[in-house]
């Protein structure tokens, strides 16, 4: 059953993105993750198998696009449907507020995943993700 996470999920929640390789040493996932569950435009999804945090996503939106961020599944929990299980979750939480649009970045090395959102019905969009640090 997807649950929405709080701040005490916080070491769970990190611990299984580092274990999935999602995190980056320059990125506080920490961080991002207490300011998800605190924000009103975000929340971070979970899934516990036997009491073990074995799925997240972190969902949010600007106003007019929804964001997926974080979608992560242990590799022991991987092949049941989990993945899937999660972005229909994340999908339904941006429909109840009523955003047109889902999108999310995948580094373009990481086939395995490009293959599984493309299954899911996801396509490329013909846009280019630009950024900046602005933490230092």
């Amino acid at each position: 059953m997807i649950q929405q996470l709080g701040e005490a999920d916080t070491a769970a929640a990190v611990a299984l993105w580092a274990g999935t390789g999602l995190t980056r040493p320059w990125n506080d996932a920490a961080g991002d993750f207490r300011r998800a569950v605190a924000g009103p435009a975000s929340v971070v999804l979970g899934i516990r198998d036997d009491g073990e945090l074995v799925g997240t996503a972190m969902v949010g939106h600007d106003g007019h696009r929804g964001w997926v961020y974080y979608l992560a599944v242990a590799d022991s929990a991987r092949g049941r449907g989990l993945g899937r299980e999660l972005m229909a979750a994340a999908e339904a939480w941006l429909v109840e507020r009523d955003l047109p649009k889902i999108q999310f970045m995948v580094r373009t090395d990481n086939t395995s995943v490009l293959d599984f959102y493309e299954h899911l019905g996801y396509a490329r969009q013909d846009a280019l993700v630009l950024g900046r640090r602005l933490d230092g």
